[in-house]
Protein backbone atom coordinates (compact mmCIF):
# COMPACT_ATOMS: atom_id res chain seq x y z
CA UNK A 1 0.00 0.00 0.00
CA UNK A 2 1.81 3.40 -1.02
CA UNK A 3 1.57 6.09 1.78
CA UNK A 4 -0.68 9.12 1.14
CA UNK A 5 1.89 11.40 1.67
CA UNK A 6 4.79 12.69 -0.41
CA UNK A 7 7.61 10.17 0.22
CA UNK A 8 11.64 10.61 -0.15
CA UNK A 9 12.99 7.77 -2.54
CA UNK A 10 16.65 6.59 -2.81
CA UNK A 11 17.65 4.73 -5.76
CA UNK A 12 21.66 2.84 -5.21
CA UNK A 13 22.51 2.32 -8.64
CA UNK A 14 26.30 0.19 -8.53
CA UNK A 15 26.83 1.19 -11.74
CA UNK A 16 25.67 4.35 -14.13
CA UNK A 17 22.36 2.86 -15.70
CA UNK A 18 21.44 0.68 -12.92
CA UNK A 19 18.39 1.94 -11.58
CA UNK A 20 16.88 3.15 -15.28
CA UNK A 21 17.08 -0.53 -16.22
CA UNK A 22 15.30 -1.85 -12.91
CA UNK A 23 12.86 1.14 -11.93
CA UNK A 24 13.53 3.86 -14.13
CA UNK A 25 9.58 3.66 -15.49
CA UNK A 26 8.91 3.74 -11.63
CA UNK A 27 11.21 6.51 -10.94
CA UNK A 28 9.23 8.84 -13.61
CA UNK A 29 6.20 7.60 -12.34
CA UNK A 30 7.07 8.48 -8.64
CA UNK A 31 8.38 11.73 -9.48
CA UNK A 32 5.12 12.48 -11.29
CA UNK A 33 2.98 11.87 -8.25
CA UNK A 34 5.53 14.14 -5.96
CA UNK A 35 7.57 12.20 -4.59
CA UNK A 36 11.65 13.04 -3.91
CA UNK A 37 13.53 11.30 -5.65
CA UNK A 38 17.48 11.17 -5.15
CA UNK A 39 19.98 8.71 -7.54
CA UNK A 40 22.83 8.05 -6.22
CA UNK A 41 25.61 5.55 -8.34
CA UNK A 42 29.01 4.17 -6.94
CA UNK A 43 31.01 3.79 -10.45
CA UNK A 44 31.25 5.12 -13.22
CA UNK A 45 33.03 1.98 -14.54
CA UNK A 46 35.98 4.47 -16.78
CA UNK A 47 37.58 0.87 -16.43
CA UNK A 48 34.71 -0.28 -18.78
CA UNK A 49 34.22 2.33 -21.27
CA UNK A 50 34.30 0.68 -24.70
CA UNK A 51 36.62 1.85 -26.68
CA UNK A 52 36.58 5.12 -28.83
CA UNK A 53 34.22 6.76 -25.71
CA UNK A 54 35.76 9.47 -23.76
CA UNK A 55 36.34 7.76 -20.06
CA UNK A 56 34.12 10.33 -18.57
CA UNK A 57 31.16 9.64 -20.62
CA UNK A 58 29.12 7.95 -18.05
CA UNK A 59 29.11 10.87 -15.76
CA UNK A 60 27.77 12.86 -18.69
CA UNK A 61 25.46 9.66 -19.83
CA UNK A 62 24.09 9.28 -16.01
CA UNK A 63 23.07 13.25 -16.03
CA UNK A 64 21.64 13.57 -19.22
CA UNK A 65 19.15 10.35 -18.22
CA UNK A 66 18.10 10.74 -14.87
CA UNK A 67 16.86 14.55 -15.81
CA UNK A 68 15.26 12.92 -18.63
CA UNK A 69 13.21 10.67 -15.93
CA UNK A 70 12.95 14.25 -14.02
CA UNK A 71 15.02 13.69 -11.31
CA UNK A 72 17.00 17.38 -10.68
CA UNK A 73 20.45 17.54 -11.28
CA UNK A 74 21.17 18.46 -7.31
CA UNK A 75 19.66 14.90 -6.24
CA UNK A 76 22.20 12.64 -8.28
CA UNK A 77 25.06 11.66 -6.02
CA UNK A 78 28.33 10.02 -8.00
CA UNK A 79 30.87 8.25 -6.01
CA UNK A 80 34.16 6.67 -7.86
CA UNK A 81 34.38 3.24 -6.86
CA UNK A 82 35.98 0.83 -9.13
CA UNK A 83 34.21 -1.53 -11.16
CA UNK A 84 34.35 -4.94 -10.09
CA UNK A 85 36.42 -4.40 -6.84
CA UNK A 86 33.52 -3.02 -4.49
CA UNK A 87 34.59 -5.89 -2.02
CA UNK A 88 37.80 -4.07 -1.44
CA UNK A 89 36.25 -1.18 -0.44
CA UNK A 90 33.27 -2.55 1.42
CA UNK A 91 33.54 -0.50 4.63
CA UNK A 92 34.08 2.87 2.64
CA UNK A 93 30.96 2.39 0.61
CA UNK A 94 28.84 1.20 4.34
CA UNK A 95 29.86 4.27 5.47
CA UNK A 96 28.69 6.48 2.92
CA UNK A 97 25.45 4.77 2.70
CA UNK A 98 25.29 5.28 6.81
CA UNK A 99 26.16 9.23 5.16
CA UNK A 100 22.82 8.92 3.08
CA UNK A 101 20.60 7.72 5.25
CA UNK A 102 21.74 10.45 8.11
CA UNK A 103 21.57 13.15 5.35
CA UNK A 104 18.51 12.19 2.99
CA UNK A 105 16.47 10.40 5.60
CA UNK A 106 14.88 8.37 3.08
CA UNK A 107 11.29 7.14 3.44
CA UNK A 108 12.40 4.08 0.93
CA UNK A 109 15.24 2.32 -0.63
CA UNK A 110 15.59 0.75 -3.89
CA UNK A 111 18.67 -1.40 -4.45
CA UNK A 112 19.42 -4.47 -6.48
CA UNK A 113 17.96 -7.17 -5.22
CA UNK A 114 19.58 -10.16 -3.37
CA UNK A 115 19.41 -12.77 -5.82
CA UNK A 116 21.67 -10.47 -7.91
CA UNK A 117 24.95 -12.27 -8.71
CA UNK A 118 26.95 -9.40 -9.89
CA UNK A 119 29.98 -8.47 -7.59
CA UNK A 120 29.62 -5.04 -7.12
CA UNK A 121 25.61 -5.16 -6.96
CA UNK A 122 26.28 -7.87 -4.14
CA UNK A 123 27.98 -5.22 -2.43
CA UNK A 124 25.53 -2.53 -2.47
CA UNK A 125 22.73 -5.07 -1.40
CA UNK A 126 24.42 -6.66 1.40
CA UNK A 127 25.16 -3.11 3.01
CA UNK A 128 22.11 -1.39 1.89
CA UNK A 129 20.38 -4.12 4.27
CA UNK A 130 22.98 -2.41 6.95
CA UNK A 131 22.86 1.03 6.52
CA UNK A 132 19.12 1.54 5.92
CA UNK A 133 17.97 -0.59 8.33
CA UNK A 134 14.89 1.94 9.38
CA UNK A 135 14.11 2.13 5.93
CA UNK A 136 11.46 0.00 3.47
CA UNK A 137 13.57 -1.46 1.08
CA UNK A 138 12.94 -3.30 -2.02
CA UNK A 139 15.23 -5.11 -4.55
CA UNK A 140 14.87 -3.59 -8.47
CA UNK A 141 14.98 -6.64 -10.61
CA UNK A 142 17.52 -7.43 -13.25
CA UNK A 143 17.07 -10.47 -15.40
CA UNK A 144 20.73 -11.03 -17.12
CA UNK A 145 21.98 -10.77 -12.99
CA UNK A 146 19.36 -13.15 -11.43
CA UNK A 147 19.36 -16.97 -11.51
CA UNK A 148 15.80 -16.29 -9.31
CA UNK A 149 13.84 -13.31 -8.64
CA UNK A 150 10.65 -13.71 -5.93
CA UNK A 151 8.51 -10.90 -7.62
CA UNK A 152 6.00 -9.97 -5.16
CA UNK A 153 5.40 -6.30 -5.72
CA UNK A 154 4.69 -4.86 -8.96
CA UNK A 155 4.48 -0.79 -10.17
CA UNK A 156 1.84 -0.90 -12.98
CA UNK A 157 3.20 1.65 -15.78
CA UNK A 158 1.84 3.36 -18.24
CA UNK A 159 2.94 3.70 -22.27
CA UNK A 160 4.00 6.95 -21.48
CA UNK A 161 6.19 5.66 -18.46
CA UNK A 162 7.73 3.02 -19.98
CA UNK A 163 8.76 5.14 -22.89
CA UNK A 164 10.26 7.20 -20.56
CA UNK A 165 11.99 4.30 -19.20
CA UNK A 166 13.56 3.76 -22.84
CA UNK A 167 14.16 7.49 -23.99
CA UNK A 168 16.28 7.43 -20.82
CA UNK A 169 18.35 4.28 -21.28
CA UNK A 170 18.86 5.79 -24.98
CA UNK A 171 20.49 8.80 -23.41
CA UNK A 172 23.52 5.47 -22.45
CA UNK A 173 24.76 5.79 -26.26
CA UNK A 174 27.95 4.38 -25.08
CA UNK A 175 25.82 1.06 -23.52
CA UNK A 176 23.38 0.46 -26.43
CA UNK A 177 25.82 -3.33 -27.63
CA UNK A 178 24.97 -4.71 -24.75
CA UNK A 179 21.88 -7.31 -25.26
CA UNK A 180 19.53 -6.21 -22.07
CA UNK A 181 19.59 -2.70 -23.89
CA UNK A 182 17.17 -3.64 -26.52
CA UNK A 183 14.45 -2.00 -26.52
CA UNK A 184 12.17 -5.12 -27.87
CA UNK A 185 13.91 -7.20 -24.80
CA UNK A 186 12.96 -3.99 -22.03
CA UNK A 187 9.15 -3.61 -23.17
CA UNK A 188 9.19 -7.29 -23.57
CA UNK A 189 9.85 -7.79 -19.71
CA UNK A 190 7.60 -4.87 -18.91
CA UNK A 191 4.84 -6.69 -20.91
CA UNK A 192 5.17 -9.49 -19.48
CA UNK A 193 5.38 -8.20 -15.74
CA UNK A 194 2.26 -5.74 -16.96
CA UNK A 195 0.64 -9.75 -17.68
CA UNK A 196 1.40 -10.86 -14.53
CA UNK A 197 -0.83 -8.08 -13.06
CA UNK A 198 -3.33 -7.53 -15.72
CA UNK A 199 -1.82 -4.33 -17.33
CA UNK A 200 -0.40 -3.00 -19.85
CA UNK A 201 2.93 -2.81 -18.12
CA UNK A 202 4.88 -3.35 -15.07
CA UNK A 203 8.00 -3.41 -13.31
CA UNK A 204 8.43 -6.36 -10.54
CA UNK A 205 10.19 -6.12 -7.45
CA UNK A 206 11.26 -7.92 -4.32
CA UNK A 207 9.99 -6.27 -1.01
CA UNK A 208 12.94 -6.85 1.42
CA UNK A 209 11.95 -4.80 4.08
CA UNK A 210 8.61 -2.60 4.42
CA UNK A 211 7.86 -0.45 7.53
CA UNK A 212 4.58 1.40 7.88
CA UNK A 213 4.50 4.59 9.54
Amino acid sequence: MRSPHKEKILVLAPHTDDGELGCGGSMHKFINQGDDVYYAVFSLAEESVPDGWPKDILRKEVSHATQTIGIPPDNLLIFKYPVRKFSQFRQEILEDMVRLNQNLKPDVVYMPSQFDLHQDHTVIANEGLRAFRNCTIIGYELPWNNIQFEHNLFVILSKKEIDKKMEALRCYQSQTGKIYFKEEFIKGLATSRGVQVSSEFAEAFKVIRWIIR
